[in-house]
């Protein structure tokens, strides 16, 4: 445990939004004296064991960070990057047909991080639907009690500088509560629009290259009488449904707009996900 581990012992803790919480009075340490957890006194709701990276130092405070901003930030991340890489594979192969084959060898690597990345998505989702949900319950708790010191205030059962106290603790708080949910609906707007960019962006990799595109997402079909204005060998040309499985392996327009076998659906399978 480093130095400035140690030195935030005794500090107060306050959430992100300027709420206190306790004091840190100790910590947890693996046997390498790593620190695990945090132990903050919370006042009548007894110790509490913090994990060590859901707080930071800052100044003469320690500052607590809510666990779905950090597994919001970490999907946020690791969803766009995972997009990026989606879209260079796309144009790799776009540019490139002779890549197909070396590209294949990695994609369902990210159908699967897609797959994992869509869960966590949901489970965040829910976490942030509850969060907001107990922060209306809490506004609405906090408005009652002013109103009622303001019926106080009114029936001269509490004087203007009591009452006058009471608005503006209660300001206070309904401050950070509503900073936080400015923040929750922010990252759920982020969370959407990255799940929009990503099918948008596997749907039409290459809107300029449209047979390349439309062969790639694996758009196949066979049909009785074709018309391509390419011509084909076969009795298959490019549609806008699955191929039957009965026919045989559809014939598609590669990159350089010349014929070819398509092997594999890899880039449809990864729209898909």
């Amino acid at each position: 445990m480093s130095k400035e581990d140690v030195e935030f012992i005794g500090k107060q803790v306050k959430d992100m939004y300027g709420t206190y919480i306790g004091k840190v009075i100790g910590t947890i340490t693996d046997i390498d004296g790593s620190v695990q957890t945090v132990g903050v006194d919370c006042g009548s709701e007894g110790l509490k064991q913090v994990p060590f990276e859901q707080l930071v130092v800052q100044g003469q405070f320690v500052i607590f960070i809510p666990r779905w901003r950090l597994d919001a930030q970490r999907l946020l991340r690791e969803k766009g990057l995972t997009l990026r890489r989606i879209r260079a594979l796309i144009d790799i192969v776009s540019e490139n047909d002779d890549m197909k084959e070396d590209a294949e060898l990695i994609h369902e690597k990210y159908k699967m991080k897609l797959l994992t990345l869509d869960e966590t998505e949901k489970q965040i989702n829910e976490k942030l639907g509850h969060r907001l949900s107990d922060l209306d319950n809490q506004l609405r708790s906090i408005r009652m009690l002013r109103f009622d010191a303001k019926l106080q205030n009114k029936s001269n059962e509490i004087s203007d500088t009591k009452y006058e106290s009471v608005k503006a603790h209660t300001v206070e708080i309904i401050e950070h509560i509503e900073h936080e949910k400015a923040e929750i609906v922010n990252i759920q707007r982020r969370i959407n629009d990255l799940s929009v960019d990503i099918v948008e962006r596997t749907e039409s990799p290459k809107q300029d290259v449209h047979s390349a595109a439309v062969s790639y997402l694996g758009k196949a079909e066979t049909a009785s009488s074709p018309q391509p204005k390419t011509p084909i060998s076969t009795e298959t040309v490019i549609g806008n449904t699955n191929p039957q499985i009965s026919t045989p392996k559809p014939v598609a327009i590669g990159a350089d707009g010349e014929e070819e076998t398509q092997d594999s659906d890899w880039l449809k399978r990864i729209s898909s996900s």
